[in-house]
């Protein structure tokens, strides 16, 4: 007997199914009460746990953008002291180097102008009156002679000599004026000395007061981070986003140089460790020049950390200067010693290409080519000796967008962890409101199935309530008749 015939209450089918039609949508009716009931009550469950969901999904929300604003903040207020730090250090070694000198600079000054204005001002004296005897020597030449020639004589020869005397007055006092004037002629170089000292203390007082513009505008910025302002926040979030892609940018092309130095070592070192030796799936050979790339890189790091140029290590930034410049040397050697070590692998690897191009050519039979090729292979030689040796201090630098790419990626992750929260609060209250609705749905649902006795049911009561409208009408109008 099969499932279908077990269900069948008549043999005709069609029948069956409208009995078990009519048993059912009377069962369901029987049940509507409850069944409603307890679909929208477990669809209110539903969506009072989505929404209790989204809330608390809103209030980690919350903590991670308070988390992310005091990381931010941080961040921009250690960055914005370094800046003002720095700017402060520039003026002092500007004052210290350029200034130091300007006291006496100013006294020597002082000194050759006061001098040079004495000089001046005795250059451009007048001639200086006759003396008194030469009032009564005109006297005496003004007495006529009255026809005497020896009288006439005497006063021609004494008005010869006044004239004379004033000649020779004369050329002194000229003979004076241009040694002053050769005096001055030659202050001429130590007034454009002065002139060049003045403009050079210009200069410096110029580039002092436009490193105090600067650092009142760091100031300023450093004042609004301290407060806390959105500004200030909206400032460092998209500065933190540029250098976020600006520094994976140049990782990557730092990670380019690390792939192209790997395969200029990684052969080579095949020669000297093996390259039949397995740790794992990878060879000791490929393992032995990652490891002094990113020993490389290490001391890289290092370096950079003894220059305080980053600050990824507060132990090294810590260390008094003499410890700190024998870390410098330290490094910077050991730097030395791996970019010639690279070199030597670069040599020993086109020593080995050359080899093999020669061992295929005696295989082929062509010489001649192999001696023509041979001309030629210092170039590549030098050029894979001189790539080796640079490499390595050219990754020195990648400290520099590692640490921004560290410091920028807090907030970027932070940024889009609450970007996510915040859509999967929306998809929570979303869900919440569809099953509140969905019990709607499937109350009415339900009552469409049971249309059957709710429409007997909307009639029997409609008759019901007309009956007893007909009878209390009856009733009043006997009341009325008594």
């Amino acid at each position: 007997m099969s499932l279908s015939e077990i269900y069948l209450i008549v043999p005709n089918p069609v029948l069956s199914g409208m009995i078990w039609f009519f048993v059912v949508s009377a069962v369901l009716y029987l049940a509507r009460l409850p069944a409603k009931k307890y679909i929208l009550a477990f669809s209110e469950v539903i969506h009072n746990a989505l929404r209790l969901a989204a809330s608390s999904v809103n209030s980690a929300d919350s903590r991670l953008q308070a988390r992310n604003r005091e990381v931010l903040l941080e961040a921009g207020r250690e960055a914005s002291e370094r800046m003002i730090e720095r700017e402060f250090e520039r003026v002092e070694n500007t004052v210290m180097n350029d200034l130091s000198q300007y006291p006496a600079l100013q006294r020597k000054l002082s000194e050759r102008i006061t001098s040079i204005d004495e000089d001046y001002k005795q250059s451009t004296e007048v001639p200086p009156d006759p003396p008194d005897w030469c009032k009564v020597v005109e006297s005496v030449a003004k007495i006529d002679s009255n026809g005497d020639a020896m009288v006439a004589h005497i006063l021609k020869d004494i008005h010869k000599s006044m004239i004379k005397a004033q000649d020779k007055a004369i050329k002194e006092h000229r003979r004076a004026c241009m040694e002053r004037h050769g005096v001055l002629k030659r202050m001429m170089p130590h007034w454009r000395s002065v002139k060049r000292v003045l403009g050079e203390v210009d200069n410096n007082i110029s580039s002092i007061l436009e490193r105090a513009t600067k650092i009142s505008r760091y100031m300023q910025d450093y004042e609004e981070i301290i407060k806390g302002s959105d500004r200030a926040t909206r400032v460092l979030s998209s500065s933190a986003m540029s250098q976020f892609f600006v520094s994976a940018f140049v990782l990557a092309i730092a990670v380019g140089g690390a792939v192209v130095n790997f395969t200029l070592i990684a052969r080579p070192m095949a020669e000297m460790v093996g390259g039949q030796n397995f740790i794992g799936n990878f060879k000791v050979s490929e393992i032995s020049a990652v490891v002094i790339i990113l020993v490389e890189i290490s001391m890289g790091l290092f370096l950079m950390e003894s220059l305080r140029i980053t600050r990824l290590f507060p132990v090294i930034g810590a260390l008094n200067d003499k410890l700190r410049v024998r870390m410098i040397w330290i490094t910077f050697g050991f730097l030395f010693a791996l970019a010639s070590v690279e070199a030597g692998l670069a040599f020993m690897r086109e020593i080995l290409m050359e080899d093999e191009l020669a061992t295929s050519a005696m295989l082929r039979g062509d010489g001649m080519s192999t001696i023509a090729t041979a001309d030629f292979a210092w170039i590549t030689t030098a050029a894979q000796m001189g790539m080796g040796f640079i490499l390595p201090f050219a990754l020195v630098f990648v400290a520099i967008p590692l640490e921004t790419f560290v410091s920028s990626t807090r907030t970027v992750v932070g940024v889009v962890t609450s970007a996510l929260l915040r859509a999967l609060a929306f998809v929570l209250r979303l869900l919440g409101n569809i099953s509140r609705y969905s019990g709607k749905i499937v109350v009415n649902l339900y009552d469409l199935i049971i249309f059957g006795p709710l429409w007997l049911e909307s009639v029997i009561t409609q008759k019901i309530s007309t009956g007893k409208a007909s009878k209390s009408v009856v009733n009043s109008t006997y009341q009325e008749a008594t």
